[in-house]
């Protein structure tokens, strides 16, 4: 389906010289003279690179088909990972290549959200923050207070970050997804 520039939302997926790509950002600029220009930020979902294309107001643009589903974390077997729908309770088996940059945010039942482009799943997206639990952690070292001193921690998924020194075995902390940087006790 093809609509015109101006028409882009973002979110929505497109086709742009043979590539699919999703909007991440618009930017709408009418100059002084002339037709307006659209400016686009997207990110590849081929290669995962972000650019920017610069469209005229009258250019069409190819919208591609998508589906956005928000499935629940079941469980790894090692090759792939399992996800179910809480509407339907199928169970939908996602490759560990797509999971890459979120695997070690995963917990049971956490809810994520997946596209998918013309039945096939492109991205996965895990919440803005998660908790998880420590499970290693060394002892801060007393008096050692001055500038923000942290130390590492490794969660129970594996991933390790740098906490603040009162932090210990047991606790759970709030976790960004984007920046996978620690941000608070849970």
């Amino acid at each position: 389906m093809a609509v015109v520039a101006t028409q882009i939302k973002k979110g929505q997926c497109f086709q742009y010289n043979g590539e699919k790509l999703i909007v991440l950002d618009i930017d709408h600029r009418t100059p002084g003279k002339g037709n307006a220009i659209i400016l686009v930020n997207c990110r590849s979902l081929q290669t995962g690179k972000t650019k920017t294309i610069r469209f005229a107001s009258s250019d069409k643009v190819d919208i591609v088909n998508v589906d956005r589903q928000k499935l629940e974390y079941s469980y790894t077997d090692g090759t792939g990972y399992f996800f179910m729908s809480p509407e339907t309770y199928d169970t939908i088996e996602l490759s560990g290549d797509l999971l890459e940059d979120v695997k070690d945010l995963l917990t049971a039942n956490l809810a994520v959200d997946v596209l998918f482009i013309e039945g096939r799943a492109m991205t996965v997206d895990p919440p803005p923050q998660v908790e998880l639990e420590v499970t290693e952690s060394s002892e801060g070292i007393k008096g050692d207070t001055a500038n923000n001193p942290q130390k590492p921690a490794i969660l129970e998924t594996g991933l390790e970050v740098q906490v603040p020194l009162f932090v210990k075995p047991g606790d759970r902390l709030k976790i960004d997804t984007r920046t996978k940087k620690y941000v608070s006790r849970a």
